[in-house]
C-alpha cells in the first residue's frame, strides 16, 4: 500500500490547519466533549463554554449547572459536566495551569482516554502522535492500512506502518475525509482522490 502517495492526495485536497488549536486547555476540553459526539455540535458546545469561561480558574469555579446547560447538545453532557469542571481544578490547582505534556499524565485525569491524550498532544501541542477517532479506525481499515478491530489496535498498528512524518496529520486528513467522502454510510467512491488506491472499492 503506497502509503505516502495516499498521504499527499489527501494533503492536496485538505491543507492542513483546520483542527490545530495549539491551546492545549481548549484542545483537552473539547475533545473530552467530543466523546460519542458530532463534530458540528462539538464546536457549538465548545464555543458556548469557552465564551462564558475563558480561563481555567472560571471554568473550575463554576457551577455544574451551568455548565451542563452550556454543553447540553454534546452526548453524555451530564456525565461530561462535571468531568470537565474537575480536569479544570486538577490543570488549575495540580499542575500550576498546565497541561500535561505526556501521555501518562494525561490519561491520569477523568474522562481522557488514549484518544483524548493523542487529540492534546497532536492539536495542543503540535507533536508526533496518532490520535484515532472512529473516522480514522474506519478509513484505515477501508485503506488496507490495518487490519484492526478496535481504536487501540488501529493505533499501534498504525505506529507500526506509518512513517511518524504523518503520524500528527493522520487524524485532521481522515477526519476531513470521512466527514466529506469516506463517510460510514453512502460513500462517494466516484470523486475519492484516491480511489484506484483502495482496495474496499475494488472489492464491491
Amino acid at each position: 500500500m503506497p502509503i505516502d502517495l495516499i498521504i499527499s492526495r489527501l494533503k492536496n485536497r485538505y491543507p492542513p490547519g483546520k483542527f490545530n488549536s495549539r491551546d492545549p486547555f481548549r484542545a483537552l476540553i473539547a475533545t473530552v466533549l467530543s466523546q460519542r459526539t458530532r463534530d458540528e455540535v462539538t464546536d457549538r458546545a465548545s464555543g458556548k463554554l469557552f465564551a462564558k469561561y475563558g480561563t481555567q480558574e472560571g471554568l473550575a469555579r463554576a457551577d455544574v449547572s451551568d455548565i451542563e446547560g452550556l454543553i447540553r447538545e454534546v452526548g453524555f453532557y451530564r456525565i461530561k459536566a462535571p468531568r470537565v469542571k474537575e480536569i479544570a481544578r486538577i490543570i488549575s490547582n495540580d499542575f500550576k495551569g498546565k497541561v500535561p505534556e505526556d501521555m501518562e499524565t494525561l490519561l491520569s485525569l477523568p474522562g481522557v482516554g488514549r484518544k483524548t491524550a493523542n487529540c492534546v498532544l497532536v492539536y495542543g501541542f503540535g507533536k508526533d502522535a496518532i490520535a484515532v477517532d472512529t473516522h480514522v479506525h474506519r478509513i484505515s481499515n477501508r485503506l488496507g492500512l490495518v487490519r484492526t478491530k478496535t481504536p487501540e489496535e488501529t493505533e499501534l498498528e498504525l505506529r507500526e506502518v506509518l512513517p511518524k512524518k504523518h503520524w500528527r496529520h493522520i487524524n485532521e486528513l481522515l477526519v476531513r475525509f470521512g466527514q466529506e467522502i469516506c463517510r460510514p454510510v453512502g460513500q462517494k467512491c466516484g470523486v475519492c482522490p484516491v480511489s484506484e488506491l483502495c482496495p474496499s472499492r475494488k472489492n464491491k
